[in-house]
């Protein structure tokens, strides 16, 4: 009887653990489906970035040699790094100069712009690191503690330690608010001196001028960059996590062959117990016909 409860409580065993890997096996699915799914969308955004699509021609053909000319050192939007919560503001900041090229030094410039009109593939405004100071910034200045200042653009990105001249002459003297109707109070107050982006995109011009509308973010020139690390993170996670489902899923495999190999056992002992219990019947019969 105790084996039969044994074989019993294995069969019961081998069955749950079936159903716990049928469950990971499924969730293995989902995952492999999700892991391709990033992993595209990551190859895809990588290629349109190092195709410098959404560039002009002119600075898609110079990038071409960056891999050849170790004096190209990026265009401003491969450089600057920044939250999501400020990319409209800083792109609105940047403007036309998030696509301008940034060199080790003049001559490299020089050497470029002549590449250009020899091959007439249009112009391009480059940025020699060893000619770039960066100017005052309004860091002293009383704008910053006006109600609605978030910060001076340059605060608000992160770049490399050699290029926190360049972020300062780009950025540094530009007031980003968080929305327009501080921004026009500031200006203001300040007699429209001063240059001011919103959150939202709205850009203030010193003497007056305003810039506004429907953002249209299709590019998104620094999000790109942004985007393609979250995914490799994510897609790293995933892959982390597939390769932990599938040592789950080896584990419970290599318990119900355990299982397996007990109820074998177990149904080889049940055979042996029947055949010393009939043994033992017959022989306890033939006793009984003697006594007889």
């Amino acid at each position: 009887m105790e084996i039969a409860e044994r074989i019993a409580a294995n069969n019961d065993e081998v069955t749950a653990i079936k159903n716990e890997n049928a469950d990971l096996n499924a969730q293995h699915d989902k995952i492999v489906q999700n892991y391709h799914r990033e992993k595209s969308r990551l190859e895809s955004l990588v290629n349109i970035t190092e195709r410098y699509d959404g560039y002009g021609n002119s600075i898609r053909k110079i990038m071409e040699l960056k891999d050849s000319n170790p004096g190209i050192l990026g265009v401003i939007a491969d450089i600057v790094k920044v939250e999501r919560k400020y990319e409209t503001a800083i792109e609105t900041a940047l403007g036309g100069t998030i696509q301008n090229i940034v060199t080790d030094k003049e001559s490299t410039a020089k050497e470029l712009i002549a590449y250009l009109k020899q091959n007439k593939l249009g112009r391009a405004t480059f940025l020699p690191l060893n000619a770039i100071s960066g100017r005052n910034t309004l860091e002293k200045e009383p704008c910053i503690k006006e109600n609605g200042v978030i910060g001076i653009a340059s605060n608000l990105v992160r770049v490399s330690f050699e290029y926190e001249n360049l972020a300062r002459y780009l950025l540094g003297r530009i007031l980003v608010v968080d929305n327009i109707d501080n921004a026009l109070l500031i200006a203001k107050k300040y007699k429209y001196s001063l240059r001011i982006v919103t959150l939202e995109g709205e850009q203030l011009n010193p003497g007056g001028s305003m810039t506004g509308g429907a953002f249209k973010n299709s590019s998104n020139l620094l999000g790109r960059r942004r985007e393609i690390e979250e995914l490799k993170t994510e897609v790293s996670s995933i892959s982390k996590t597939i390769t932990e489902t599938k040592a789950s899923i080896s584990e419970l495999r290599s318990e119900v062959g355990k299982n397996r190999d007990n109820l074998d056992q177990l149904n080889k002992q049940q055979r042996e117990t029947h055949i010393k219990k009939n043994t033992l019947d017959v022989t306890l019969k033939q006793a009984d016909n003697k006594l007889k």
